[in-house]
Order: C-alpha cells, then structure tokens, then sequence
C-alpha cells in the first residue's frame, strides 16, 4: 500500500488553515446558490486559499471544491474539499461547522481531515491505519439495535422538486422517530460521519451524496468499524444517491427500515 502518511501531513496543515480562517472571519455576505441555500464569504476564501496551497503542495493532484469546482492535474488522486461544512449553521452562530478534506482514489475516500473549528476537535483517518480524534484512537459503538439507537439523519432537500424529493425523507425521518431512541438533525454531513466513528452517534442516514460532504466523514467513518453503503446496501462509491452508515450489528436493520420507508406510499 502507498504511503499516505506525508498527504495526511499535507491535509493536516491545510485543515488548520482553513479552521484559523473560520474562526478569524464572520461570515459576511452570503451568496445564494438557489432555494434557502448560500454560500458565505468564508467559504469562498477557505476554498481558495486551501485549493492554492495544495496546488503548490501537492501539484499532481486536482482538486475539487464545493464552491468552486476543479481544477488542478488531472490523475487517478484528487482532493476533495468542503471549506465549510454546516454554512448556514456558522452562518447563525451555531458551532456545528467544519472544514472537510478527503483525498480520492478510484472513487473512494483513502484519507480524511475534519476539523471543527469551535469545538477544538480533529478527526483523521487514513486507509488501514484507523481513525482518530485529536490523535486518540477512536471507535464506533456496540449498538445492536435502532431501539438503542442515536440516529443522525441528513438535512431536508431544497431547491427543485424539494416537496417531492422530501416525501421519501419524511418518510424515514418518521420511521426512525417511532422505531430509534432519539433522531438527530445536525446540519453537517462531515460532524454526523465523525461523531458516529467516535461513538456519540449510532448511525447516519443521508439520502444524497456530494463528495465534499461526505467523502472525509466516510473514510473516518469506517476506520472506526463503521460500515458506510448505499441505500440499497451495496458499497457506498462516489456514484451512490444515499450515505447509510453504521456499526455491523446495525446496518443490516437501518437498511431494511429506509428500503421499506422510501417505498411508502405518502399519506
């Protein structure tokens, strides 16, 4: 296996950057990007600031952004960042945002930085080499099942068609409140991927996937024991519609309740 542990220094630096920035900056003016959906200034200067200094780091590697889209070398790695994940969160003085980088290999995460800025914590984690919070070994927990279960699901879609594209989360959101212990709306992809790979969560069920969301989470994710799939329950790649991850004991059975939920007819 390469070694990747010289790009998880690289990664590591740029995460603090772009954390330094977050906690330095307000959010200024906010740019829409469509239906209740803005990016703010800070994500703007995160994106372009980290997306420079990799260029200079690490030029054989492009790099895509969620602001800005790519750029860089075309190759069979590419970084993927999302400057600030939970805008509108850090938008409103909630700390539940951070700075998700992920380096990709053949549609997958091999490598993961996620730092969050307001609550001084950094999860890391590179393929085969475990996943850690501010370099204390992290792990999943032993939940068994959704009645024990703390659950994170994925914010409610915006935009075009956002009333039919909810009627299958709504309909999850509802399976999960009458079947879990507790549902969970946190405004972050990257921090419900990291809290279930540290064990304060027991699942994530997100019915979309964007790789700058996602990608870092996923890698740490499951170098803590998490399994991370599809909603159909076949591997998650960077092509998948869903993000459905859980300890082994638990996917089974989160699985099944969003396959039979989505299927549902409204009403």
């Amino acid at each position: 296996m390469t070694n990747l542990d010289p790009l998880l220094a690289i990664a590591i630096e740029a995460a603090s950057m772009a954390s330094e920035l977050i906690r330095q900056q307000t959010a200024g003016t906010l740019t829409p990007k469509g239906d209740r959906d803005y990016a703010s200034e800070v994500d703007y200067a995160v994106e372009r600031e980290l997306r420079s200094f990799l260029a200079r780091a690490t030029p054989s590697i492009g790099l895509l952004g969620e602001e800005e889209g790519a750029s860089g070398a075309s190759s069979a790695r590419e970084w993927t960042l999302d400057p600030v994940d939970g805008t509108v969160n850090f938008a409103h003085g909630l700390p539940l945002c951070g700075v998700s980088l992920a380096l990709m290999e053949a549609k997958q995460p091999v490598l993961g930085v996620i730092d969050l800025p307001f609550l001084g914590e950094r999860y890391t984690a590179v393929r085969g080499q475990g996943a850690y919070l501010n370099g204390e070994p992290i792990r999943v927990g032993e939940v068994s099942r959704l009645h024990d279960a703390i659950v994170s699901i994925g914010d409610f879609a915006i935009g075009d068609r956002a009333q039919e594209r909810n009627v299958p989360r709504l309909a999850v959101t509802a399976a999960l409140a009458s079947q879990a212990l507790r549902v969970r709306i946190l405004g972050s992809a990257a921090l419900d991927l990291a809290w279930l790979a540290a064990g304060r969560t027991n699942a994530v069920v997100t019915l979309s996937n964007k790789p700058w969301d996602m990608a870092a989470g996923i890698i740490i994710a499951r170098e803590a024991g998490a399994v991370v799939v599809d909603a159909d329950g076949t591997e998650h790649t960077a092509d998948s519609s869903a993000t459905l991850a859980a300890p082994p004991a638990l996917v089974a059975e989160v699985v099944e309740l969003v396959q039979t939920a989505s299927k549902r007819p409204p009403g």
